[in-house]
């Protein structure tokens, strides 16, 4: 199944996506959260659809497209997990996964507009693999175990900010990955059984040149190892959204310019969808 969320900012309607069709499904759940996903709420929405029970929600086309999750509780991402990118970023393939985090409020729609953060000159782009945490995960036995906690899988853009990241970071990541909209998600949350999350082609450009192009099966950490060895330090939530690492054909590695005002960023991963975001300078006063 496909889920969305549609409409405006803090007002989006949860529907489940069926071929072009996108049916309503407020009288099943009131967001597609931790709490649907974790009381089996994917089931009920395949139950009510089945059962004709749905209304269809006309406008669809015409709404905006929101993350298909309500903000989740934590975003963990693993970094260099193509051994092709950590070369680029100067780094061996890592012997352990890379872990570190993004704050919620960093998750937006797949088509919202991405802010060059102000002061920044290396916004930088990530086509990636989001994982979906279904049911709480903590000190899983294998990485076997880790498929039946997984609700689904996204696209997103792990936006970074490239010198804050590297020269300004203090050793920590984060910073160079928190400006608020820098993980553009979405459009939908697919099911595990619509797609072999092994092997899904992720592509990316910038003002319609070619980026990325690369395959979830050159993993160096695959989704099962990632889930299982992330539960062994910490416990994942129903709703939480994990993301698995970028390809080579960033603008960290030289070969590209890092994102101006006016550029056109788009992604793609194969069965999930598609995002496009319009990248615009930083205007106002902090608040």
């Amino acid at each position: 199944m496909r889920f969305a969320r549609l409409g405006p900012v803090g007002h989006e309607i949860p529907v489940v996506v069926d071929g072009d069709v996108a049916y309503d499904i407020r009288s099943v759940t009131a967001d597609i959260d931790g709490d649907f996903l974790a009381s089996g709420g994917a089931a009920r929405a395949a139950a009510a659809l089945a059962a004709g029970s749905l209304p269809v929600l006309d406008d669809a086309a015409t709404l905006r497209r929101g993350a298909p999750i309500a903000r989740p509780s934590a975003v963990y991402c693993i970094g260099m997990n193509y051994a092709a990118h950590a070369a680029e970023s100067g780094s061996l393939p890592p012997e352990n996964p890379v872990l570190f985090l993004k704050p919620p409020n960093t998750v937006v729609g797949p088509d919202d507009v991405v802010v060059i953060p102000r002061g920044s000159e290396k916004t930088d782009w990530e086509v990636e693999l989001g994982i979906v945490i279904g049911s709480r995960a903590s000190y899983l036995d294998s990485p076997e175990e880790a498929l039946t906690h997984i609700a689904g899988f996204v696209v997103a853009n792990d936006l970074s900010e490239r010198e804050w990241q590297i020269s300004i970071s203090g050793g920590q990541w984060s910073k160079g990955k928190a400006a608020p909209g820098f993980t553009p998600t979405g459009p939908w949350l697919v099911t595990p059984d619509e797609v072999d999350h092994g092997a899904l082609r992720l592509r990316s450009s910038v003002n319609g040149e070619p980026r990325q192009d690369s395959s979830t099966a050159d993993l160096i950490f695959s989704v099962e190892t990632i889930i299982w060895h992330l539960s062994q330090y910490l416990a994942l939530e129903p709703g939480d959204l994990v993301l698995t690492g970028t390809p080579e054909g960033v603008a960290l590695s030289g070969r590209f310019p890092y994102l101006g005002a006016g550029d056109v960023v788009e992604i793609e991963i194969d069965g999930l969808g598609r995002q496009r975001q319009d990248v615009v300078a930083f205007e106002g006063a902090r608040s």
